[in-house]
């Protein structure tokens, strides 16, 4: 299913792993009920949005 929803007002999130030096980073924003992940370096391109679950499950495995 394909969300258009307007983010030019959420707050995006940049992870605290992410130096300040405009290196590899995504950012993350609450758009409840989804989660929305995005390329911190193109904040105007596009997003890809997940389900709590599934971003539960993304973490899980990422942190392994």
């Amino acid at each position: 299913m394909r969300h258009n929803r307007n983010l030019t007002e959420a707050r995006w999130r940049k992870s605290s792993y992410s130096g300040g030096t405009g290196g590899e980073c995504v950012e993350i924003a609450n758009l409840a009920p989804r989660i929305a992940v995005r390329d911190s370096k193109q904040p105007a391109g596009p997003h890809v949005a997940f389900s709590p679950a599934a971003w539960g499950d993304f973490l899980a495995h990422a942190t392994q």
